[in-house]
């Protein structure tokens, strides 16, 4: 359900999942806050959420650029909770995935969200895969990750009937969820805790009040404005940014550094006729190659009923560009004239073209996912719906795999925090991530 409220420069949208939420406080505040919150996707709505929930005498709100929330990435992912295997142990990411798959069951238990524990294999198909096989066995073990085993030929094909391979790792914990239900949650929990959600809200400039209004202290109080590409108006005392697609140029139009640079890759997913869905009970990944800078394709059961295979990973010509030939000129230049993008093509040139064809020719990417279920076969699939994954590059085209925070200079820039990159497993860490992020704001502004 939408609702449409005046807050004089703003135009406020509500989304509540058929149900009552809670009346925008937008018009009460005159569009006015203490923190502006900019990206309604998994992220920012996780972040809004705990923000709100910590500080609950501060005034919040959460501006999003479409009509509606959590329609991109968090949109079109696979929906996998993951457990934490494949991080370096005692690294952030390990240390968020884990318990934000703790916080993530628990927080659909209580809300009522639908989610399935249906548990992952990851394959070695070849003898060679079997020593890194092992490596992810003890990398798992050290980051905690519960359940986890090693299994055989015979115990792989009791848990996957259709599934060959010679050696796997159980990750009993792995599951699946909609990503943008859980979303759509938290913004229900932000409404209802008396913030803000404003959509139809493209951030398109963010600076520092020139002067008071006359007779007026509001340029004092709530010195950052934040006006939208339609000329609408929303003031701040502080901004966090968690753009994901578009978190570099937030960065710009704050006078903050265009470094790290989002790069936007796209994966296509392909999916099993209904009447094939008996091929796959669980997720059945391969074990990622370390030469190559993504998992490479695998099988995800979804909520729906539905099996997805893939995602392989192409340049998206578009930064949220879902379709093969979706192209955008600024995005497209803006890519390849990168010299971290040149120099990660250059080091994959092959692997490269590699997804590139086969994402034109899915009975190449059929015969990859074969090595894992014989009996699969190029009729048994359609193509599938594809996301786009906002890739941070380095200047030396190194995959940015940590989470970057960013502030900038002078008065402006150190009342805004730029989330810079939340790599994956962001989706299943969100409620992890926005404790670190609630932390972070709480060190820099003193809230």
């Amino acid at each position: 359900m939408i609702r449409t409220f005046g807050t004089g420069s703003v135009c406020a949208r509500l989304i509540s999942q058929g149900s009552k939420s809670a009346a925008c406080r937008a018009g009460h505040h005159s569009g006015s806050f203490d923190v502006a919150i900019i990206g309604g996707g998994i992220v920012g709505l996780a972040s809004a959420r705990e923000l709100i929930l910590r500080h609950p005498n501060l005034t919040f709100t959460l501006l999003e650029k479409e009509k509606e929330l959590a329609v991109h990435q968090t949109g079109h992912n696979s929906g996998v909770i993951h457990s934490g295997i494949y991080y370096t142990p005692g690294s952030m990411k390990a240390q968020l995935c884990v318990r934000g798959a703790m916080l993530t069951y628990e927080y659909c238990q209580k809300k009522g969200v639908p989610y399935k524990k249906c548990g992952k294999l990851i394959v070695a198909v070849e003898r060679e895969e079997v020593p890194s096989l092992k490596a992810l066995y003890e990398r798992g073990q050290k980051n905690n990750v519960p359940g986890l085993q090693l299994i055989d030929a015979k115990a792989i094909r009791d848990k996957e009937p259709y599934c060959r391979g010679i050696m796997a790792l159980d990750s009993p914990n792995t599951g699946i969820v909609d990503y943008r239900l859980m979303a759509l949650a938290y913004g229900k929990d932000f409404e209802e805790a008396g913030g803000a959600v404003i959509t139809d809200f493209e951030a398109s400039d963010i600076t520092l009040a020139a002067e008071s209004p006359a007779g007026s202290a509001e340029g004092l109080k709530h010195p950052i404005i934040i006006k939208s590409s339609k000329g609408q108006e929303v003031r701040s005392r502080f901004v966090l940014t968690c753009g994901g697609l578009y978190s570099d140029r937030l960065s710009e139009i704050s006078g903050c550094s265009p470094e790290p640079r989002i790069v936007p890759f796209r994966g296509d997913y392909m999916v099993l006729k209904p009447e094939k869905n008996y091929l796959v009970r669980g997720n059945i990944y391969p074990v990622p190659n370390p030469r190559f800078p993504f998992l490479g394709v695998h099988f995800t059961p979804r909520m729906d009923g539905s099996v997805w295979l893939g995602p392989n990973a192409v340049l998206a010509f578009k930064r949220e560009g879902y379709k093969l030939f979706d192209f955008n000129a600024h995005d497209f230049m803006n890519a390849i004239s990168y010299s971290g993008l040149q120099r990660l093509v250059m080091k994959n040139i092959v692997y490269g073209m590699g997804e590139m064809y086969r994402a034109v020719f899915t009975s190449a990417q059929v015969k990859i996912l074969q090595k894992f279920i014989p009996d699969l076969k190029p009729s048994d699939v359609i193509r599938g719906p594809s996301g786009v994954r906002a890739q941070a590059l380095d200047a030396e085209g190194n995959l940015v795999d940590d989470f970057v925070f960013d502030s900038g200079k002078g008065e402006l820039g150190s009342q805004v925090l730029h989330v810079r990159n939340a790599p994956s497993p962001a989706a299943t860490s969100s409620l992890a991530i926005a404790e670190m992020i609630a932390d972070e704001l709480q060190k820099r502004f003193g809230l």
